[in-house]
Order: structure tokens, then C-alpha cells, then sequence
């Protein structure tokens, strides 16, 4: 962890290593093995196959680092095993040195949606607010950015970056164990932050937004996709008990309050670029995921509604500007 600090400082962290040190020391002790996932993550990572990588293609619809003749099949088996010992991967899909990684989110299908319609990366500063296995983070890695940073606080999808990343050695992406309320303010430093799939699950989206606002630069991006309801009303849906077996989804608004909430939290020149309905050839399960998945939210008889009664999951994905 110490990594990002000795290798960012040059692009402007400075003012803010003090903070980010002691962050980073809170959660050492949770990292390095006193939390028993943890421990075993930390043990599985450690017997990872020596291997270099002879192909990349990070821009693929599923990651590729590695071919397969870069492995014996003794060192193949074994690398099998610690990827299905990360399961589940939510993430994806990847390809590491010929075994497909088949996440339950083709989330190639996002990236799809919002490819050449973002401002472009290069030379920015990035923040994966969720980053998950580093999925975008590895597609944002392209367009050369001076810097992504992902926070990821599930132990599973941080361990599961780490992995990717021992092999990839992507320049300039690195991710934190922290969530977004745990990272210092670095007021004004990023040109770019990606929130995605995170802010139905805050209790007070609106105090979120402002605090997203903060980290960016006068006139940085936010590139935000979220569930919504259908409909150009002044209605949110907050769910009295689960939604989609979820018990924390707190507000599902519709596209016209999200972009008053926006615009309430400091943003300007908001657009929506895309709203589409999760099917289950975006979200679905397979071998790498060892959950439950879309269908099993879902009413069986009417597959426009979760099992709850409410709506079925419908996204929406805007980009906004931090107001000057």
C-alpha cells in the first residue's frame, strides 16, 4: 500500500500525504491478516505462479493479460485455483493467461455505453469511487491518464485487483482498501471520478454528490450511473424493507430528481446519456460467481418486477460538471 504513496507524490499528493498515510495505517492491521478473509486472500496471492505476461490487450471486451502458452499446466491448474478461491467475481470478464474469467456482470456493456461519449482520460486524474476487480480501471488504462485511483472496501474485489495488477503492471492505477467517507478531501484534484453502481447504496445521496464535488476540479467531470425509476416525475423510491434481495438501497430516484440532485450539489451541464434495464445478458450467473444473480431477484411470472414488488433494475448513466 505504501506503493501509491512513494509513486503519486509527483503528481500532486503532497499536501495531502499525511492524511493519506494515516488511512492507509487504519486499515494495515485489517489488510495484513488480522481479519481471517484477509489472512487467507493474503495466502493465496502469495503462491501466485511466476509467469510474464506475453500479450496484453486491456481495451478488449474481456481484459487479456497473458496467453496461455505463458504458463505449464502445473502453474495453469494452480492460478485456476487461486482465481475460483476469489470467487465471486462481479467484475469483468477477464482473461489471464488463457483461463476465462466469466464475472456475473458483462461489464463490458457499461464501458460500451459511455466509451467516446466521456471526456477524453488522457493526462487526468481518475477516481474509481467502487472500483470493484479494477474492470474499468484496467479500460480507463488506454487513454493513458496520469492517474486512476479505485477504492474498493470489499476485501474480495481488492484482493482480486491485486492479483490482475501483479501481472498487468498497468502504469499509473493503483486502489485503496477504503471506502469513499474514508479517503482524505483532496480538495480540487481530480479531473475525473467515476461513481458507478454506488449511489443507491448511500443513506444521504445528495451530502454524497456535494462531497464528490469536492474532490473534483471547477469544471472536472463525474461520470455517475445509478438505478432509477422510468418516468420524468418528481418521484424516489426508498424501499421500506430489500429491493432485488438488497437491504441496502436506500433511494432509486428518477432520472429528473437524480439531475436535480445534481444540480443542488454543485453540478452544471448535466446529460444523460444512456437508461437501459438490466436483462440477464448483462447479469447473470456462472461457474466464478457463487451467489444468487438477476433471475433470482425476479419475479418469475413478471420479470419487470423484483421479488419485493418493486420496479424491475433500470439504470441510468449521466456525466456532469463540477460548477466553476
Amino acid at each position: 500500500m505504501d506503493r501509491l504513496l512513494d509513486n503519486v507524490l509527483p503528481l500532486g499528493l503532497l499536501p495531502w500525504v499525511a492524511d493519506l498515510r494515516s488511512a492507509i495505517d487504519k486499515k494495515r492491521p485489517y489488510i495484513s491478516g488480522l481479519d481471517a478473509k484477509a489472512k487467507r486472500y493474503s495466502e493465496l496471492l502469495s503462491r501466485l505462479p511466476n509467469a510474464l505476461p506475453s500479450h496484453f490487450d486491456l481495451d478488449a471486451s474481456a481484459v487479456t493479460i497473458g496467453a496461455d502458452a505463458d504458463l505449464n499446466p502445473n502453474d495453469k491448474e494452480q492460478l485456476l485455483d487461486i482465481l475460483q478461491g476469489l470467487t465471486p467475481w462481479r467484475k469483468g470478464p477477464f482473461k489471464l493467461f488463457g483461463v476465462d474469467v466469466d464475472s456475473e456482470w458483462v461489464s463490458a456493456l457499461k464501458w460500451d455505453r459511455l466509451s467516446g461519449r466521456i471526456s477524453n482520460l488522457k493526462g487526468r486524474r481518475v477516481l474509481d469511487i467502487g472500483c470493484s476487480s479494477g474492470y474499468y480501471m484496467f479500460r480507463m488504462a488506454q487513454a493513458n491518464p496520469a492517474m486512476v485511483l479505485g477504492l474498493e472496501p470489499y476485501l474480495t474485489y481488492y484482493f482480486q485487483f491485486r492479483l490482475l495488477q501483479h501481472y498487468a503492471k498497468a502504469q499509473a492505477l493503483y486502489a485503496l482498501p477504503l471506502k469513499f467517507e474514508e479517503l482524505p478531501t483532496l480538495s480540487n484534484y481530480f479531473d475525473t471520478v467515476f461513481s458507478m453502481g454506488v449511489l443507491y447504496h448511500q443513506r444521504s445521496p445528495l451530502e454524497s454528490l456535494q462531497a464528490i464535488g469536492q474532490v473534483l476540479r471547477p469544471g472536472g467531470e463525474l461520470v455517475l450511473e445509478t438505478l432509477v425509476l422510468e418516468g420524468n416525475s418528481d418521484y424516489v423510491l426508498c424501499p421500506k424493507g430489500r429491493y432485488a434481495k438488497m437491504n441496502n438501497v436506500y433511494f432509486i430516484p428518477t432520472v429528473t430528481v437524480l439531475q436535480n440532485w445534481l444540480q443542488k450539489a454543485g453540478f452544471s451541464t448535466v446529460r444523460c446519456l444512456d437508461i437501459s434495464t438490466t436483462t440477464t445478458a448483462e447479469q447473470r450467473n456462472t461457474p466464478w460467481v457463487n451467489t444468487e444473480s438477476l433471475a433470482n431477484f425476479l419475479q418469475p411470472d413478471h420479470p419487470e418486477l423484483t421479488l419485493e414488488g418493486h420496479p424491475a433494475p433500470v439504470r441510468a448513466l449521466l456525466v456532469a460538471n463540477r460548477r466553476a
